[in-house]
């Protein structure tokens, strides 16, 4: 089967993007980033189950929105593979998504009353009313295993998320949209820092947050600007011991 240059070249920058984002500490072992086929928006890029820094061209596989890969009898998914397929099909602007358990985001899953709300201009795509949380045990009872192994359960983390760009999963991570994977990548990171701001705010007491017209205008400045830290972080991940 023949395979364009726009989905070769996908692949390639979504190989980039999982070494990027374990460089930028947003992933470890777990943890998974997509891009919606650029032919074929009802199907999706996404690797093989493994770690993500690890990832290589051949690892990238084609599934539909139901999470099936199109080529069966492959290597082994990834369990939550879920999450993207439901989101691409409840959302026609999104073309990438990051789902990650960065370690200060997490607190924000958990903590009643307080919410993650951005703080700087770098994380102005952050909801000013605070950042929705998925709450499991509302559609999968008391005792699941707080994965998203369904598309029932993909489905409802989708409407979860609404139109905003990421939401919170209870004691869980996170999980972020764009409309490229460039951008994508940039609001992983960005909700990580986020988060870490937030929290070295309020040890000094009462934090301004940002209105909702400044994500606004925060948002639209910097979408021209995604590039720079693009190119910073993939030179950055290269040069990794990881990638040698």
């Amino acid at each position: 089967m023949s395979v364009s240059e726009a989905v070769t070249s996908l692949i390639r920058e979504l190989v980039d993007a999982n070494h990027i984002l374990f460089d930028q500490s947003v992933v470890d072992g777990f943890g998974h980033v997509s891009a919606r086929h650029p032919e074929r928006p009802d199907r999706f890029l996404l690797a093989r189950s493994m770690a993500p820094a690890l990832v290589t061209e051949k690892d990238v596989l084609e599934f539909d929105l139901d999470g099936n890969p199109v080529i069966p009898g492959g290597p082994a998914p990834y369990l939550e593979r879920f999450i993207h397929g439901e989101i691409y099909r409840k959302r026609p602007d999104v073309m990438s998504v990051v789902h990650s358990h960065s370690p200060s985001v997490v607190p924000f899953s958990v903590v009643p009353g307080i919410k993650l709300q951005p703080v700087c201009h770098m994380c102005g795509f952050l909801s000013a009313k605070g950042t929705p949380i998925f709450e499991i045990r509302d559609f999968a009872g008391p005792g699941s295993d707080l994965l998203i192994t369904s598309g029932k359960l993909g489905a409802a983390l989708a409407d979860s998320l609404g139109e905003g760009s990421a939401v919170l999963m209870r004691g869980h991570g996170s999980t972020v949209v764009a409309s490229t994977l460039r951008q994508a990548v940039f609001r992983a990171v960005y909700t990580e820092v986020g988060a870490r701001l937030q929290m070295e705010a309020m040890r000094l007491g009462p934090v301004t947050f940002l209105t909702e017209e400044e994500t606004v205008g925060t948002t639209k400045t910097i979408s021209a600007q995604y590039d720079r830290s693009w190119f910073l972080w993939l030179k950055a991940a290269r040069n990794s011991p990881m990638s040698q």
